[in-house]
């Protein structure tokens, strides 16, 4: 409660009811909680200073807020991406015997060389460096020792919080912070598993097999468990550090592009993409094998699109490339996100409304990021409702442009995206499309065609013994009625042929019988 006090929560949540409500009490409320305190900063800044006091949990919590920028006031949105998750590490003693309880082994089994000192903390787990037996150097990150119930009691108090925000504010209602509390539960359990962690590095490691872009380290999965996760020890420099990347001869600018290429690579190739490419996650090789070369880390966050969300992103960029705003609009209804009774025309116009005006900036300094943000934001009012992968695409697309516009000030992310674009939608609707998606079914018939007879036959089968069965299909049934009503017209036809066939020989008798008399 010190807390809420102390920076004004209550004060901002009282503002807005009265904004909700606008009924005088609401109103006298949020003026009352003013009296005695110093409130002259920004809000977003006293919900940021409110996180970091109460905790990581907390800060977390923060972070993955900050992306829902479709939701958030921008003043708060902005304040919140500033969170940093600054946490002491906790003992290397604790941390060895955190890593023996989860492998069941002594360290010395395990790693023949293994530093106390942590290199890097957060608020979930922390890095050490070590050796293997057999030479090879790793780096081994283990989780905090009783995180689950500080998680669950924080969480507990994140859900009372939303739960009120809701009953009183009509910008928390439409922020729905229960689902968003929801969501972050989520990341958070998906990040207790590091398992789950050495999987997400093993398919982007797969994914990029034999690429010149980007590395992914290995895993070793015999010094893994559920709270400990060993991987190879990569040797880059920091992203930000730009300085030290001119100096080592890295060519920034194509750095940048290839950035670019790797992300469109990740979401519409595999449909699997990092979805925490922060500059305190990202390396870039250093003279020697990887020289030039990205180097990926941290692999807790991962999003994946269905093929129907590719198409869906894919045919939105080209529209926005070519100011095509009807067929956004048309795409919005079509993928059924928007309500069927939707007037077009309006979608139209709102999605026109929130794009041109970065049409009429040069083309590298149009972000993508910023106009999927306000796609989200015009598609609000039409009760859109955004899916959670989706929101961690548009955030990695923000770090990507990012990260691109800091190595090279002159990137045209269109220039990159576009083509990639428009030779992937080639690729899924050319012949050459057609023939892989045969082959991928191929497969399949091999063991499905054999078997079409004999099921066709069970069902007619089954139809004829009991033509009123519910459980005949109703394809089943319709064929039943259309071969009685043709065997009908057959034996129809069978029957009058005959008859036709005897007056012939009937007549033919009459006609000849005098002649072989005479």
């Amino acid at each position: 409660m010190y807390v809420v006090w102390r920076h004004g929560l209550d004060e901002i949540a009282a503002s807005g009811a009265a904004a909700t409500l606008g009924t005088r009490g609401s109103l006298a409320l949020a003026r009352v909680l003013r009296l005695g305190r110093r409130l002259q900063t920004p809000r977003g800044q006293r919900l940021r200073e409110a996180l970091e006091s109460l905790g990581p949990i907390f800060v977390k919590f923060g972070q993955v807020l900050s992306t829902r920028r479709d939701l958030l006031p921008p003043d708060i949105a902005d304040e919140l991406a500033r969170l940093q998750d600054r946490v002491p590490p906790f003992p290397g003693e604790l941390a060895i015997s955190q890593i023996e309880k989860g492998l069941g082994r002594k360290l010395a089994a395990v790693y023949a060389e293994f530093d106390a000192t942590p290199v890097a903390s957060a608020s979930i787990a922390q890095v050490h460096f070590a050796r293997l037996h057999d030479g090879r150097p790793v780096a081994v990150k283990v989780l905090r020792p009783d995180m689950a119930p500080v998680i669950e009691r924080d969480l507990s108090l994140l859900r009372s919080l939303g739960a009120m925000l809701t009953r009183v504010s009509a910008d928390a209602r439409r922020l729905r912070p229960l689902e968003v509390i929801g969501e972050f539960d989520k990341y958070l359990h998906d990040e207790l598993d590091l398992i789950r962690e050495g999987a997400n590095a093993n398919q982007l490691r797969r994914n990029f097999a034999g690429s010149t872009l980007l590395r992914i380290p290995e895993i070793y999965w015999d010094a893994c468990a559920v709270n400990v996760l060993t991987m190879e020890r990569m040797h880059g420099i920091p992203i930000g550090r730009t300085d030290e990347m001119r100096a080592a001869g890295i060519d920034l600018q194509r750095l940048s592009r290839e950035g670019v290429e790797i992300f469109f690579t990740q979401v519409f190739r595999h449909g699997f993409f990092h979805a925490d490419m922060h500059p305190g996650n990202i390396l870039v090789g250093g003279p020697g094998p990887d020289f030039n070369r990205y180097i990926a880390l941290d692999f807790g966050i991962v999003g994946t699109l269905s093929e129907f969300d590719k198409n869906y992103l894919a045919q939105n960029f080209l529209a926005f490339f070519r100011r095509d705003y009807r067929r956004v609009a048309e795409l919005h209804v079509e993928s059924g996100w928007v309500p069927r009774q939707t007037r077009v025309e309006e979608l139209e116009s709102a999605v026109r409304a929130c794009c041109e005006p970065f049409f009429d900036r040069p083309l590298k300094e149009i972000s993508l990021g910023l106009v999927l943000m306000r796609l989200f934001q015009a598609s609000r009012r039409f009760d859109v409702e955004i899916q959670p992968q989706l929101v961690l695409l548009q955030k990695t697309l923000l770090n990507i442009e990012g990260l691109g516009r800091q190595l090279d000030p002159d990137l045209d992310l269109w220039v990159t995206a576009k083509p990639f674009l428009e030779r992937w939608m080639m690729e899924r609707i050319g012949p050459a499309a057609l023939k892989q998606k045969l082959e991928r079914e191929a497969t399949q018939w091999a063991q499905t065609l054999p078997q079409i007879p004999r099921l066709a036959h069970t069902l007619l089968a089954r139809a004829v013994a009991d033509p009123a069965g519910a459980d005949t299909p109703a394809w089943a049934k319709k064929m039943l009625t259309e071969q009685r009503r043709s065997r009908r017209w057959l034996t129809l036809l069978a029957v009058s042929n005959t008859v036709i066939a005897l007056a012939v020989l009937a007549l033919l008798a009459l006609l000849l019988l005098p002649a072989f008399g005479g």
